[in-house]
């Protein structure tokens, strides 16, 4: 019973760090709401970079937004899968709460795959424009699926610091925004006193209480409709349910796999039947299944090879408006990643073991 409790209160413990990210990743998107796009290079190369870097953000956001400009041909198909080959979805969040060290070289690793594997996918399909399924033949994206995932509205263009107005928002508070801020303060007491996160004062404790406070200070001063919008009906709602969800059963997985079944030493002995389970199970258009081999190598169960292989296959919900937008394109793409990251986890596996 014991273990159990541990279990669900390291859940409580991941979640809480991966809500606190999402509220500051979505209050930053809509902050500089476009700039970024205005911004990406003409060059093929710049647009490689881009998309890799928008790869790389936690969560599936940058993914929708490169699936959202190469619709409206402003990215090579490479491009894309730059960025489908960095992303690890939202379980770049719980990878940075569980193994943070881990986590930032796995990113700069999958960042420097996606511009390679982007150079290289356009270098053989400009050969081969045949095999190229290009979204001008496909269409363009209906609004409904341009604004999948991708939480921008006409009012967000409303001040997200709205000067002179934080008292009167207070006043008239909704249940959302004091929910919200409760649970925020409840893990900024639980992270000074060592119930959440280490247990002793390092840069992980303080990292976690610094964006904790800045997630606070977004509540507490954001207007009602950024707060109902993307706070609580995106964030709140619809992401940390599913994630804790997935963090739980992981978690709970690992628990019984070692503890109750031993079976530790049987998955060491079987790891290219990891290999290929891991890289098959990434083609799947979400992000959770991931976590269970996020959880293994926490465990030092599986070794880097094998995460890595599962993180370049895998790319969250970041594909879904592309499977609405050109079944063909999205099949390629998941083709192409799924070699790579069987290949790169082989390779790997080959090397070291």
């Amino acid at each position: 019973m014991e273990s159990l409790v541990n279990v669900f209160n390291h859940a409580i413990m991941i979640t809480g760090f991966v809500f606190v990210m999402m509220l500051v990743i979505e209050y930053t998107n809509v902050l500089t709401r476009g700039a970024w796009q205005e911004r990406v290079a003409k060059s093929r190369m710049g647009q490689y970079v881009f998309a890799a870097l928008m790869g790389v953000i936690p969560g599936c956001l940058g993914a929708f937004i490169i699936v959202a400009m190469y619709s409206h041909r402003m990215l090579s198909l490479g491009a894309v899968t730059a960025a489908m080959i960095a992303t690890s979805g939202d379980e770049a969040f719980v990878m940075l709460a569980m193994i943070p060290k881990d986590a930032f070289i796995l990113i700069g690793v999958l960042f420097v795959l996606g511009i390679g594997t982007g150079i290289t996918t356009d270098a053989i399909m400009l050969r081969n424009k045949k095999l190229i399924p290009s979204p001008f033949r496909a269409g363009k994206l209906t609004d409904e699926e341009q604004c999948d995932g991708l939480e921008l509205h006409k009012d967000d263009t409303c001040r997200c610091f709205p000067k002179g107005e934080i008292i009167s928002q207070w006043k008239e508070s909704s249940p959302n925004r004091i929910i919200l801020s409760v649970i925020l303060g409840l893990l900024i007491i639980g992270t000074i006193s060592g119930q959440i996160g280490p247990e002793v004062w390092n840069w992980i404790r303080v990292s976690i209480l610094l964006v904790t406070a800045l997630a606070l200070f977004i509540v507490s001063t954001v207007p009602e409709h950024f707060l109902k919008e993307h706070l609580w009906d995106h964030v709140a709602r619809s992401h940390v349910p599913r994630i804790f969800l997935w963090t739980f059963g992981a978690l709970l997985v690992m628990h019984i796999l070692v503890e109750q079944l031993q079976l530790e030493e049987l998955i060491r002995q079987n790891l290219w039947v990891v290999l290929g389970t891991a890289s098959l199970l990434g083609i799947i258009p979400e992000s959770g299944p991931h976590l269970f081999f996020v959880t293994l190598f926490a465990g030092g169960m599986i070794p880097f090879g094998i995460l890595l292989a599962s993180s370049i296959v895998q790319d969250g919900h970041g594909m879904l408006p592309l499977l609405a937008h050109s079944p063909r394109t999205f099949i390629l793409i998941k083709l192409i990643n799924l070699v790579v990251g069987f290949l790169i986890g082989a390779i790997l596996l080959l090397l070291i073991y």
